[in-house]
């Protein structure tokens, strides 16, 4: 993109300095300009739940939720937001850290509750409602790939998730779907900003919390936090119905399988393929599902 021009049209001055840039899904662009103020220009695809997805970090930014707040619209796939910078990952994955998360994210959710905006399709990532055809959604950069790279206790594990999470009628709501280590950043014991705004999704609460659940204390590369943590950051969310808890016990699964995939797929060490293999079972069990993975 032509960063210049976008800051001096859509901002008014143009970038004095690039303070950082990062380049994933999104392009991210850290910039102080001509005028003195500190931005974050983010440019990805154009698709509509971009824009609901920006529009609720506006919400949540305006009611105080520690987040960095939008500066612009979305125009055209791009907007501008305030820069936040500081802050340390909190790394760990004893069930201390995780009743930590559980806290923020419960905060999350409950600022959420009320906001009308419903980012679809949800995030690949989260994507286990999708109506491609086959197991995985379509993600033509994993797909071009060679698949029968990935184990099959993954492939066999994930049919058993997907089932279950698509059996049940639970109520969807609005909240974060990549609540990992990564996105956030504290002072102390006090949270000082979430990040990744992008990856909110539409999806049974239970399934959302349960993701988080498994995906909270991941950094680069990700990881799947251990079942007791686990059970501990579910239990500091708040109570769940059994039919709630078993759909959060086979959402704390999905991510990991997802990144398993990934893993698989481009040669990595299988770090979250090792996870899974060993916890599966019993985080499958949780959800009411009878499965022992293969022995080889």
């Amino acid at each position: 993109m032509d960063l210049s021009g976008w800051c001096r049209e859509h901002l008014g001055a143009a970038p004095a300095e690039v303070l950082f840039e990062h380049r994933s899904i999104s392009a991210v662009f850290g910039v102080r300009l001509a005028d003195g103020r500190e931005v974050v220009v983010k440019a990805r695809e154009d698709e509509p739940r971009v824009a609901a997805c920006v529009r609720a970090q506006t919400i949540l930014a305006e009611r105080g939720f520690p987040c960095p707040k939008p500066i612009t619209p979305v125009i055209a796939g791009v907007h501008a937001e305030e820069l936040r910078p500081g802050g340390e990952v909190l790394v760990g994955d004893s069930p201390d850290v995780a009743v930590r998360y559980a806290e923020v994210f419960g905060w999350l959710m409950r600022e959420l509750a009320d906001v009308d905006e419903k980012p679809l399709p949800n995030p690949r990532w989260a994507r286990w409602d999708h109506t491609d055809p086959g197991l995985w959604p379509a993600i033509p950069l994993l797909d071009e790939r060679d698949q029968s790279t990935v184990p099959a206790f993954i492939t066999e594990a994930a049919e058993r998730v997907r089932e279950r999470l698509r059996a049940t009628t639970l109520p969807r709501v609005l909240g974060h779907a990549d609540f990992e280590a990564q996105n956030l950043r504290w002072h102390g014991n006090t949270i000082w900003a979430v990040h990744d705004w992008d990856s909110l999704a539409w999806q049974p609460e239970a399934a959302l919390a349960g993701a988080a659940s498994g995906a909270f204390a991941s950094t680069t590369p990700p990881t799947l936090a251990s079942i007791e943590s686990s059970a501990a950051f579910l239990a500091a969310y708040g109570r769940f119905t059994e039919e709630e808890l078993e759909v959060a016990w086979a959402a704390s699964l999905w991510p990991a399988l997802h990144n398993a995939r990934w893993e698989a797929l481009h040669g990595d060490p299988p770090l979250c393929g090792t996870a899974v293999r060993e916890q599966a079972a019993e985080r499958l069990r949780r959800a009411g599902v009878d499965w022992r993975p293969p022995s080889s």
